[in-house]
């Protein structure tokens, strides 16, 4: 089974007696370590109202995931994707004449990565949320290949969401001093949208943070060369400034050393 990410908050997901539902490249459902294969039609009435609030109207659903025809077949759709579920030993929800809900207990993805995303954005953020993350660009893709336009719109806000996380980590890791995590972090954001400044700006923060100016210059040069090659513009001010101060505060305190030498 191939993993979307090595470490992560969700690393712990479905290890113990709760069940998981994964929707970041999933959706796929593992229970006590072992993966269970979901039926197709569960997949995408899982994936419903767990993106919905984890509650949702049993007709709403219905309609909006079995759109062809009416709505007595529709219902009808409904119930077999039900029992289906339950027929391959994923009971992960409630169900009543009106409604449809996740389970209690329920260990979904998604949402254990927004509380995460929340407290880092928030300043919140606990140090078991410093954790190394290992993260691939793929890790960021909700529901990777579905189209529907009740995806697009949670798949985009899922993205901007963990970019505004990822970048968050890569300051507070870069003010603890763990400067490699640090930049580690903002490539990740980096390389899932490069032309994103504020990821770049993370970078290159977290590369002076470290003391490494070339390295900070360097991804500079990248960012104002790609953004004049697609966009035809020049990066922001703040981000042009980043260095400069840099420079200047590095010039300041040479100057302060130098004079304390001669006064010595």
């Amino acid at each position: 089974m191939n993993q979307q990410f090595l470490e992560s908050p969700v690393r712990a997901s479905g290890q113990g007696e709760a069940p998981a539902l994964h929707l970041l490249g999933g959706p796929r459902v593992v229970h006590q370590g072992r993966w269970l294969d979901v039926p197709e039609g569960g997949k995408r009435l899982l994936a419903f109202v767990a993106l919905n609030g984890g509650r949702v109207e049993r007709r709403h659903a219905a309609g909006t995931l079995w759109p062809s025809g009416d709505d007595l077949r529709a219902a009808g759709n409904l119930r077999s994707a039900l029992w289906r579920l339950k027929a391959a030993g994923i009971d992960l929800l409630d169900s009543d004449k009106c409604s449809l809900a996740v389970r209690e207990h329920t260990v979904v993805d998604l949402y254990v990565l927004y509380g995460w995303a929340g407290r880092l954005i928030g300043g919140t953020a606990t140090s078991q949320d410093l954790s190394v993350l290992k993260w691939r660009t793929d890790a960021l893709d909700l529901l990777p290949g579905w189209y529907d336009d009740w995806v697009l719109l949670e798949r985009e806000r899922v993205r901007q969401r963990l970019l505004h996380a990822l970048e968050a980590l890569s300051r507070e890791l870069a003010r603890v001093g763990r400067h490699a995590e640090a930049v580690e972090s903002a490539l990740v954001a980096v390389s899932a949208e490069p032309l994103r400044e504020s990821a770049q700006r993370a970078l290159i923060e977290a590369h002076l943070a470290e003391g490494n100016l070339i390295e900070a210059m360097r991804t500079y040069d990248t960012y104002r060369d790609l953004v004049k090659r697609e966009l035809g513009v020049e990066p922001g001010r703040e981000l042009s400034g980043l260095i400069r101060n840099f420079c200047q505060a590095s010039t300041r305190t040479r100057e302060v050393a130098a004079a304390r030498v001669r006064h010595a």
